[in-house]
């Protein structure tokens, strides 16, 4: 356990700044999630929809430092192209 009031301090910080992360990648990768999820149900238009949203959150998880930037490329770009390949399910 901490003894000095800074470092008390400090552990205060921390474990909001760990609450922040955790809730901003968790908000990440539930929407990365629910456009796959729509390109597995085979609902082209509704992944249409959300890849600009997805884009919008994961740009912002760059800015706030929870994904590296080049990551988020890599995630931003495997998306556009299953999003611009995919085919409409016959149902």
């Amino acid at each position: 356990m901490a003894n000095h009031k800074s470092s008390i301090k400090r552990i205060r910080q921390t474990e909001k700044r760990r609450a922040v992360n955790r809730a901003n990648g968790s908000r990440m990768r539930t929407e990365i999630k629910r456009l796959r999820s729509a390109l597995a149900l085979g609902d082209v238009a509704a992944a249409r929809e959300l890849l600009p949203a997805v884009m919008s959150v994961i740009d912002k998880s760059i800015q706030k430092g929870v994904v590296h930037r080049n990551a988020a490329a890599r995630y931003k770009s495997r998306l556009t192209a299953r999003v611009n390949t995919a085919k409409p399910s016959a149902r």
